[in-house]
């Protein structure tokens, strides 16, 4: 190829595996290694990358013309990079120490007419303590034959005499061409040409509620200006997270991150995560603790040994000869395409390392879901859409939280069967949710999946809680607060892309200050059979500000009518929450809300969900008991206080709320 990154003088040697003439519409081609002292290039005849050595850090990536598709001359970080962000054992927060993972010792791992591995390790030993993160670190890279792009995975490995460490993140970042990558699709319905890096910063920029989220003031394309610019408006789910990129319109090339598995990354299907944003930047999440918080900080003890594979994932490049309108459609439709031919070679049978398990090296497990509710249903009930995941052992609920092993998810279909695939060996718990249904749904026997073995787990049933029949409900039972009045955004803060897009209406910035100016002087009641929680049920309850800096809590209320009171029994209030960010719920029944709470969840979550324009965090559920003698026949009323009343983004999104009656009782809602 005609393009190159320049690099000092120093010994060169070329590995040429074939020779041949270059078609490139086939992708036909010299496959080349070319090491160099300080780097090493890798050619396959449609791009070219350049590697520092022994470091591993992606400085080069030329193709179709353009000698560089990465930027490097930001002021911190540039090019293309593994890194991890660490942190001591006891420390608070989720934010440490920021390690780039440079290597310190290079292999070609495989080299034949077909393919090219590369290898870039750190071995860990207590010289670097206090320094870096205590893992050994193996970065690998791969350039197939005929390949419109590469791939990169990753084994982080720590044995019993490594330091105790937390690790609060875990990823690949691909620092883009700030010149020539403006166009950002990480969905159908959101893409978009992107304000410049620059702008976010003063005066072009001012800072709003939190660093992340800028008001465009003066940017330097006109077209910007009045809106918000925040990275979090564009994460999506893990479930969803399969490809997103950058297009460059000049010449016009789509740069592309495939995730063709799910299986590395943290928190299950529905965890959300980051993507791609501004200062074009390309994200490959594997441990974070976005949308989760602390929960989500992965803590390695003393004398604890582990070893996971991240990846690999795949970086897809793609072009049109000329710019028409139809273009960014094209290249994003095409990167589609592509996934979805990486989802079907998941396991891929070309990565070199022992630890990557191909297809004979794994399991399977099947089987088929039902719920059984008398209050619904004399009969089960097949868990059509659940979600069925494998996932270690735990307890109700604790992959959401899991981050240290591999989990595997599916949904169930309409007669709720389902079939989990390709399952590294190991011992696992089968999870599941369903739509419509409150609660968490676990196994109770370990599954030990082997090589080859194919697991039927026959009829499975889930007993959602229950006590007794409904007497009303609010919500849907769907881990997520996306069905409650969601409010316009402030015409001050506002993204553009958001604005005709009512399913992604929550991501707009300042959504949680709309609350005091909808009820100015006394927080929400909700009449049940009367308020429509579609418009009466704000989606988040937060605090209300008094004051510079000054923040009350906020109780809300839900008005209800007994015809009769069960005199034996105890009726139960089951609330589920779709995120809680430093949140204290309390909840008294009827006395005018005084005296102390009949129920208080302590301080709970740190997801920081409403900060960061998420419908969800993690989910929670509590189950309370109220006795017959607190009730009244005739009119009701439960309060719900969030207590803590620090800052203006603390605060819980409800999932769904609902009142029983006491066990194998029938009393009629007035």
């Amino acid at each position: 190829m005609s393009c190159f990154v320049k690099h000092r003088p120093s010994a060169l040697y070329i590995i040429t595996f074939c020779i041949f003439s270059l078609d490139k519409s086939s992708g036909n081609g010299i496959l080349q290694l070319e090491i160099q002292q300080d780097h090493v290039v890798l050619d396959n005849g449609l791009l070219q990358l350049t590697f520092t050595k022994p470091g591993g850090h992606l400085i080069g990536i030329c193709y179709n013309g353009l000698d560089n598709l990465l930027e490097l001359h930001n002021p911190l970080l540039n090019g293309g990079f593994w890194d991890l962000n660490w942190s001591k054992p006891g420390t608070s927060g989720t934010r440490g120490e920021f390690d780039v993972a440079n290597g310190t010792d290079f292999q070609v791992v495989v080299q034949n007419e077909e393919q090219v591995e590369l290898s870039f390790t750190r071995e860990w030993d207590s010289s670097m303590l206090g320094q870096h993160a205590p893992l050994s670190i193996d970065k690998r890279f791969i350039m197939l034959r005929g390949s419109s792009g590469f791939y990169s995975y990753a084994i982080y490995q720590r044995d019993k005499a490594m330091p105790a460490f937390y690790l609060n993140e875990a990823r690949i970042a691909l620092m883009l061409s700030i010149e020539k990558f403006v166009y950002m699709a990480m969905a159908d319905d959101r893409q978009r040409r992107l304000p410049r890096p620059e702008d976010r910063v003063p005066p072009r920029g001012r800072e709003l509620a939190f660093p992340e989220a800028v008001l465009l003031v003066d940017p330097i394309e006109p077209e910007f200006k009045g809106e918000v610019d925040d990275k979090y408006q564009y994460s999506c789910e893990n479930k969803d997270n399969k490809v997103h990129g950058f297009i460059c319109l000049d010449p016009t090339i789509g740069l592309w991150q495939i995730s063709p598995s799910n299986e590395f990354r943290t928190g299950g299907p529905i965890k959300q995560d980051l993507t791609s944003h501004v200062n074009p930047t390309t994200l490959a999440m594997f441990v974070s603790t976005h949308y989760g918080g602390e929960d989500l900080v992965v803590k390695y003890g003393e004398g604890e040994d582990w070893k996971k594979v991240f990846g690999p994932v795949f970086i897809y490049l793609n072009s049109v000869s000329d710019y028409t309108n139809d273009s960014t459609a094209f290249l994003w439709s095409d990167a589609k395409d592509q996934m979805k031919k990486e989802v079907e070679k998941w396991p891929y049978s070309f990565p070199a390392s022992e630890d990557f398990l191909h297809v004979d090296q794994r399991g399977s497990v099947c089987g088929r879901l039902f719920a059984q509710d008398r209050y619904i249903s004399e009969g089960k009930i097949a868990a059509k859409g659940a979600f069925v995941g494998l996932a270690p052992p735990g307890k109700d609920g604790s992959f959401q939280k899991e981050a240290k092993g591999y989990q595997f998810w599916v949904n169930a279909v309409d007669d709720g069967y389902f079939k989990i695939a390709n399952i590294r060996p190991g011992d696992y718990n089968i999870y599941a949710w369903i739509p419509g249904f409150i609660g968490d749904y676990r196994c109770d026997k370990d599954i030990v999946v082997a090589p080859g073995s194919s697991i039927d787990l026959g009829d499975l049933v889930y007993l959602p809680p229950r006590n007794g029949a409904t007497l009303w409900e609010i919500g849907i039972p769907d881990r997520s607060a996306a069905e409650f009045y969601v409010p316009d955004p402030d015409p001050m803060y506002i993204n553009k892309l958001l604005v005709n897009l009512p399913t992604h209406r929550f991501r707009q910035y300042g959504l949680w200050q709309r609350y005091a100016e909808l009820y100015p002087n006394q927080d929400l009641v909700y009449v049940v059979g009367t308020s429509d929680y579609q418009k009466d049920w704000f989606y988040a309850q937060v605090t209300r500000k008094i004051g510079e800096s000054a923040y009350k809590a906020t109780t809300w209320q839900i008005k209800f009518e007994l015809d009769e009171i069960q005199e034996s029994g105890k009726y139960t209030l089951r609330i589920a929450l779709a995120s809680a960010t430093f949140s204290i719920l309390e909840v008294r029944v009827n006395k005018n809300g005084l005296g102390e709470a009949l129920f208080s969840s302590g301080l709970i979550g740190s997801d920081n969900a409403i900060t960061r324009h998420g419908i969800h965090g993690l989910y929670w559920q509590f189950n309370v008991e109220i006795e017959t003698s607190l009730l009244n026949k005739g009119d009701n009323t439960i309060y719900l206080t969030q207590a803590r009343n620090l800052s203006a983004l603390h605060g819980v999104m409800y999932d769904y709320v609902r009142l029983e009656a006491p066990s194998l009782t029938s009393i009629k809602l007035a």
